[in-house]
């Protein structure tokens, strides 16, 4: 490796330990005070960053939370739908999908309130975002339904695109009302959910 190269390596490294702590501290506020009572000048202090180093990384602290619901929310997403490709069936696949979401909201509990508290009706790029991450867990949970439907009696009269969103709405509802409403842990949530959708 030439000179420069480890120069640049190095400076890579700097610039994104700095973005991660500023991230790690938006991350942190906006769950626990909200979005609309956290300011740039909370997460800076909090990250013990300047002013100046939050504008390197984001135009604004809507563009800071959009970054965050994407990243943070897209590698829920995936975990989720990575872990339901792991069954052998369509109840398995279920299964496992909504027992990981529900679990990783649990365990990712600021992640979480981002997902399905804080990003709701907050603007027009976040509710994009938001929808997106949505849509892959319908998208995959309808496709699941549409082969399941040619021969399990269950899902034989169901829409599959209706039957996603139903998922996605009811399983994120109920895990923002526990998260908040302490009362049931992460397992009997999702083993409730799952003989509702998945029976």
């Amino acid at each position: 490796m030439s000179v420069a190269a480890g120069i640049q390596q190095r400076r890579d490294a700097r610039l994104e330990r700095r973005r991660r702590r500023i991230s790690e501290a938006a991350l942190d506020l906006f769950a626990t005070r909200g979005y609309n009572a956290t300011s740039v000048e909370d997460v800076v202090e909090r990250a013990k960053m300047s002013k100046s180093a939050f504008y390197e990384f984001f135009t604004s602290k809507e563009d800071c939370f959009r970054a965050l619901l994407a990243e943070q929310g897209g590698a829920l997403i995936h975990d989720v739908l990575a872990s339901a490709a792991t069954g052998h069936n369509h109840h398995e696949r279920l299964r496992f999908g909504i027992t990981t979401f529900v679990h990783s909201c649990f365990e990712k509990s600021s992640v979480a309130r981002l997902l399905i508290v804080e990003s709701v009706g907050l603007s027009e790029g976040v509710d994009k975002v938001r929808q997106e991450l949505q849509g892959r867990f319908a998208g995959a949970v309808g496709e699941e339904v549409r082969h399941a439907m040619l021969h399990d009696p269950f899902y034989a009269d169901k829409d599959p695109r209706v039957f996603g969103r139903a998922v996605v709405g009811a399983v994120s509802d109920a895990v923002g009302y526990y998260l908040t409403h302490p009362g049931m842990d992460a397992e009997s949530l999702a083993g409730s959910l799952c003989r509702i959708f998945a029976p």
